[in-house]
């Protein structure tokens, strides 16, 4: 089988969904696939879009009470600077600082999940960024880190041939699905501002990097 043709179950896998969600939405059409004889199969550059589509589109806004606040689930101490120019580095070393965090309970874990959510596919989004993220049960409660990168990764497999610069990793709670979904969807929306992401990649250090994200 081809490296970007998908099954359910790796689709599945990816979303953090059930494999019957899945069957359901390739059956209504609400996400891109197609059969070969009685399988489904999903294209992997076509679900990456989708994906990217629905992060970035700021159709379903957060509800009243419930806005994400940066300060709630992000430190000074873990926004780090990195200077690797492969994805798996840069990778590696945000999720060590990541699992420095008191919310995350089994370090090794969370390094072995986010490289294989890459592997699976890229959480590359376009203008320079990536948000790679996982839920996990050995993660009591929403935190992240944040990466600058000195130099182009180059292997992010970007929609837009930006090379990444700006990584803002998510881990979460297994249960925390909604919460997950509207972090992810906030940064997506807030990093389309070019001027927010032109002073992050200006800063020399971890407080002034803060103090952009956690601006009103």
């Amino acid at each position: 089988m081809e490296d970007d043709i998908l099954t359910i179950e790796e689709v599945a896998k990816y979303l953090r969904v059930s494999e019957r969600t899945v069957y359901d939405w390739a059956q209504k059409g609400d996400v891109p696939s197609g059969k070969i004889g009685t399988v489904w199969r999903f294209k992997k550059s076509e679900i990456e879009k989708w994906v990217n589509d629905r992060l970035s589109s700021g159709s379903k806004p957060i509800p009243p009470g419930t806005q994400i606040q940066v300060k709630n689930i992000l430190s000074p101490d873990r926004i780090v600077f990195l200077n690797h120019s492969t994805k798996h580095d840069a990778l590696v070393e945000l999720a060590n600082n990541l699992s420095t965090a008191p919310q995350v309970k089994i370090s090794n874990e969370l390094t072995v999940e986010i490289l294989k959510r890459e592997e699976l596919m890229s959480t590359a989004i376009g203008r320079g960024i990536a948000i790679p993220h996982v839920r996990l049960s050995s993660v009591t409660d929403l935190v992240m880190s944040v990466g600058i990168s000195k130099c182009d990764i180059i292997d992010f497999q970007t929609i837009d041939d930006t090379p990444v610069r700006l990584l803002f990793m998510i881990a979460a709670a297994y249960n925390q699905h909604a919460y997950y979904l509207q972090t992810l969807s906030f940064f997506s929306a807030r990093l389309k501002n070019k001027d927010l992401r032109d002073a992050l990649l200006s800063v020399d250090n971890a407080m002034d990097a803060y103090n952009l994200l956690t601006k009103d």
